[in-house]
């Protein structure tokens, strides 16, 4: 498993309480579907669309002999197969139709129009596929969200995304009750709501940093995972994650490309004006500041969440920045979050992506998280510290979490 390496399951539990998957009920994706989506008296017209480098090989479902498509395989066995062999009859859902689209190669980055069936007829995402369907769940390897809720809102449907979906995502982040998550959800957004800016205290190999993110007391948004009828919407699933479109943010904050090389991101009037390496290999710093320089857009803090799901660890940041305990940053697009950086303010519409930088032990093993402060209403309160909500927090969400599980737990 990907804990097994600089930081160890053993490490892991001291820091953060990671429930085993014993403690959640089997997937059913009657259950998921039913909570999120709710029930409909007219029959819904739904489809799956996964990515793929040749679209061309969903006919004949030619993907499913190469090993690297494991998302797309579990689109096919875990949601398109049961949905067409009982689960969407029961679910009053018409047969459940399947595409594929050019692999985008980069986190919410706009897909081409081009879209492959089955049977090997070449459509129109936006002309043939969204005006008839109306649930659309993408299952990918690279998120699909802001893109599908632009589409969503143009023509009316409804639907998820599931990057990334594996095996400890489908039987713990996707098998648990979302009205459950949701009511969590609500108790942390209330908590956050109306803030007037956040600290980040970071430690990495020693030395501090501080991240100041400006909110200006707007409303604090939820990801919850329900997506009911009456309003077209994209759920990002596994979902439980409160978040901000910051109005602002200065000082710096240490990150860590995926080859483990450290930089710090130095932050001004909101965005990132440069990167100074850290530890490791100083080509990847110099290719990020040359692309700040064409495209300042892509250092613009676009996002702050926090993650409210008691979960393990998948690998997968669509499940683990929904963690509670863990916090992200993120960079780039923000229009479907409800901020206004949308792909036409980028100088290249293929950097015109929303990258998540997501702080949790697994991931950023060199980083820690030293402590979140909340600043809201002239009092300035810890939220998270080394990874644990804070006793201020956990008062706060003590009607819808086991406190005295996580409590006993960051006493151990």
């Amino acid at each position: 498993m990907f804990f097994l390496g600089i930081y160890s399951l053993c490490q892991l539990n001291k820091v953060m309480y990671i429930p085993p998957l014993d403690d959640f009920p089997a997937f059913s994706l009657h259950r998921l579907l039913s909570t999120c989506f709710g029930s409909s008296k007219s029959k819904l017209r739904p489809c799956i669309l996964i990515d793929l480098d040749d679209p061309s090989l969903i006919c004949n479902h030619e993907f499913l002999k190469q090993s690297r498509y494991a998302v797309q395989r579990h689109a096919v066995e875990s949601f398109l197969d049961p949905l067409n062999d009982g689960v969407g009859e029961q679910l009053n859902y018409e047969k459940c139709s399947f595409f594929a689209y050019k692999t985008t190669g980069g986190s919410n980055l706009d897909p081409e129009d081009h879209i492959s069936s089955p049977d090997g007829e070449v459509l129109s995402l936006e002309n043939d596929i969204c005006p008839n369907y109306d649930l659309i769940f993408a299952i990918s390897d690279y998120s699909l969200t802001a893109p599908l809720t632009a589409m969503a809102k143009r023509h009316g449907f409804r639907g998820a995304t599931l990057h990334g979906v594996n095996d400890i995502i489908l039987n713990s982040g996707l098998s648990v009750d979302y009205m459950k998550i949701s009511r969590q959800a609500e108790l942390y957004r209330n908590t956050l709501n109306e803030a007037d800016s956040f600290e980040l205290h970071f430690i990495c190999l020693d030395t501090h940093y501080k991240l100041n993110i400006e909110c200006s007391r707007q409303v604090a948004q939820k990801s919850h995972g329900l997506c009911l009828p009456g309003s077209p919407d994209i759920a990002n699933l596994p979902a439980g994650e409160v978040y901000f479109v910051p109005t602002g943010a200065s000082g710096s904050f240490p990150f860590r490309f995926s080859d483990g090389t450290l930089a710090e991101m130095l932050v001004t009037d909101g965005a990132i004006i440069e990167a100074k390496l850290i530890r490791g290999n100083e080509e990847l710093v110099v290719a990020r500041n040359t692309q700040l320089k064409q495209d300042p857009a892509t250092g613009i803090i676009g996002e702050l969440g926090f993650g409210t799901q008691i979960l393990p660890f998948s690998g997968k940041d669509i499940q683990d920045e929904k963690i509670l305990g863990t916090c992200h940053v993120a960079t780039g697009r923000s229009d479907h979050l409800g901020g206004n950086l949308t792909p036409d303010l980028f100088n290249s519409r293929k950097n015109a992506s929303h990258d998540d930088i997501l702080y949790a032990p697994p991931k950023t093993p060199e980083i820690t998280v030293k402590k979140v402060v909340l600043n809201k209403n002239g009092a300035s309160n810890i939220i998270l510290e080394n990874f644990l909500p804070s006793s201020f927090l956990l008062d706060n969400l003590a009607s819808e979490y086991p406190i005295e599980l996580l409590s006993s737990h960051a006493l151990a």
